[in-house]
């Protein structure tokens, strides 16, 4: 019985290295370009992408680099994503550099390095979150809603 179990862990922790492998490769799968209508937008010298309506155009958009960063938007207990909002980012000063309408639900922004607050308003309810951006990792912002009012 001894050997069975020493030949379990071993197969074990094959699957468990193989795992990242696979769900990685998921993530990269073929995307039919015809259904994604996102591309790069410019305001204010800022860089951003807002999209992600359908599986195509949100896989389009997550494969995307250069944008530090990421905000997602969703409502519900499913956690729906949702297209209708609008979003302000502003530096420390409070100086706006960005603002757009019915953006998402997808969100990604290249920025200058600094530290940004982002208000996102859906329906009259204000989200705010703050996001210092730079050389490091990107910044990931999630902003729910919680009915489908």
């Amino acid at each position: 019985m001894k050997y069975v179990h020493s030949l379990a862990l071993p197969i074990a922790a094959v699957g468990m290295l193989m795992f990242p492998v696979m769900s990685s490769a998921a993530s990269l799968e073929p995307i039919d370009s015809a259904g994604v209508q996102v591309q790069p937008q410019e305001q204010n010298g800022i860089t951003y992408l807002s999209g992600g309506i359908g599986l195509d155009e949100s896989k389009a958009i997550q494969q995307t680099a250069g944008y530090n960063l990421h905000m997602t938007f969703s409502v519900g207990v499913e956690n729906k994503y949702i297209p209708d909002v609008d979003v302000v980012i502003q530096k420390a000063q409070g100086q706006t550099v960005l603002t757009l309408n019915e953006a998402g639900p997808l969100v990604y922004v290249q920025l200058p390095p600094g530290k940004y607050t982002v208000v996102a308003t859906r329906h009259g309810e204000v989200r705010r979150d703050s996001a210092d951006v730079g050389s490091g990792p990107v910044r990931n912002l999630v902003f729910h809603w919680a009915g489908e009012s």
